[in-house]
């Protein structure tokens, strides 16, 4: 539910307006806007949000494991329009199955954002460049920021034998 105080934001009503069915819930905390997108709907919200409400810096990806909540995972973004001096949060909820389309085509800058978010929960990003380990050695076995990760993380023989 989307309050009327949040729908009295400019940016807020605009992206109602236009993408009202992406919207699925939004809230107004302490001054800073979240707003819950459809997965599916990322890449044209974001785009609308660039070309037109002139939210043209992408300021980090990042994502919680709400584990065993279902879907377990919630993906952030944070965007800021220089010239307005605004920021704006977007979350989407993603399952363990869900592939969520790359942002590359919207900000090149979240290539390495959406890496770092594969390689520490194992969020697959759909039609990502190189969707490779960013943080991790390539020989890392699971996502070390996922709950049901070990605490003490997994046991690796790193001698040179």
């Amino acid at each position: 539910m989307i309050s009327d105080e949040l729908k009295a934001r400019p940016a807020v009503a605009a992206l109602l307006e236009r993408h009202g069915g992406a919207i699925t819930d939004g809230v107004l905390y302490r001054g800073e806007v979240s707003l819950f997108v459809e997965p599916s709907e990322i890449v044209a919200v974001t785009t609308f949000l660039r070309d037109q409400l002139q939210f043209n810096r992408l300021s980090g990806i990042t994502a919680v494991d709400w584990e065993p909540a279902d879907p377990r995972f919630e993906v952030i973004y944070l965007l800021h329009s220089l010239p307005r001096n605004e920021r704006l949060r977007l979350k989407l909820r993603a399952s363990e199955t869900t592939a969520i389309e790359s942002l590359t085509s919207v900000y090149s800058g979240a290539n390495w954002y959406e890496r770092e978010v594969w390689d520490l929960f194992g969020i697959r990003f759909l039609n990502h460049p190189n969707l490779v380990r960013i943080m991790m050695p390539d020989s890392w076995e699971g996502h070390p920021l996922r709950r049901d990760y070990p605490t003490h993380g997994h046991k690796y023989d790193y001698s040179t034998e």
